[in-house]
């Protein structure tokens, strides 16, 4: 598999002059999921027709796919493997995530119709896919340590020709590519030299740093195809929360679950506007669905 690296224009991170509490804020209702018996599920994509990605068990990770309509869980394993995470899932219903072999080396994937193709590039020892668009496309990354602890280079991997191309960032330490819409716009999240991880949105080439307004801390984790950004975000006093950016007009809503405040991450959201996550602290978080 061959690697091409993408230098992309870069906006630097300036202040946007927004505040959360800006005009045309959405309202949401917000429904709980947890998978039976277990005290640890997170919900990480949702796509257009209200199949959830996302896996439960905080010491042993199962995937799952959840329909919403039925309120279903089916479970989505690699074959094999000790752990998985199902993450990305597209309008197809193919999803794309990672697992761990009963060795302990993590890998990427792809699945549909039960159907399973392992992903890495090749030569690094660690390797996630961390969402899926409608023409073949996942977003991902790769560390240089097994363990996963980096450094982590972003990337996009295209499922027909085989090739990844990956990201580099002026000043970065690490870089995750979290989310691919249809348009080939990209999301994630980078560290720079000093430490700081801002979240980062691809279009058309050209890079703009995200920081949500005021935060220590900001990561986009997944975007549609009707120009939204969500993620997550630490505040001054370092509570956790989940925000929506809105590309077209710049503004930014801050999302909380009610039952999570302070501890709430927003993970996916697909053309709909509807939100997936999670809140709590680990061992113990519950998945949700927040509806506008």
């Amino acid at each position: 598999m061959n690697l091409n690296r993408i230098a992309p224009t870069l906006v630097l991170a300036v202040p946007l002059c927004l505040s959360a509490a800006a005009l045309g804020q959405v309202n949401y209702s917000f429904e709980t999921i947890d998978y039976s018996g277990d005290t640890f599920t997170q919900l990480l994509g949702i796509n257009n027709s209200g199949i959830i990605a996302g896996y439960h068990g905080a010491t042993t990770n199962k995937g799952f796919t959840y329909n919403l309509s039925t309120k279903k869980f089916t479970s989505e394993n690699f074959p094999g493997s000790a752990q998985t995470q199902v993450i990305g899932i597209n309008n197809l219903g193919r999803t794309s995530g990672f697992y761990i072999t009963t060795g302990g080396t993590t890998l990427g994937f792809t699945a549909k119709g039960g159907v399973y193709t392992s992903v890495a590039l090749k030569g690094t020892p660690f390797n996630q896919l961390l969402s899926q668009n409608d023409f073949a496309q996942a977003s991902g990354y790769y560390s240089t340590k097994a363990d996963g602890t980096g450094p982590d280079t972003a990337y996009i991997y295209d499922e027909g020709g085989g090739i990844f191309e990956a990201f580099t960032f002026p000043n970065s330490v690490n870089a995750q590519a979290t989310g691919i819409n249809n348009a080939g716009d990209v999301c994630g999240f980078t560290t720079d030299g000093s430490g700081k991880t801002h979240g980062w949105l691809q279009v058309g080439g050209i890079v703009r740093l995200l920081d949500y307004p005021g935060a220590t801390f900001t990561q986009a984790l997944g975007l549609n195809n009707k120009g939204q950004v969500v993620g997550i975000y630490t505040d001054s006093a370092n509570n956790t929360h989940g925000f929506v950016y809105v590309v077209s007009t710049k503004k930014w809503q801050s999302i909380d679950d009610p039952s999570g405040i302070g501890t709430t991450t927003v993970n996916g959201i697909n053309d709909n506007g509807v939100l997936v996550g999670f809140y709590g602290t680990s061992p113990i978080n519950s998945g949700f669905v927040a509806t506008p």
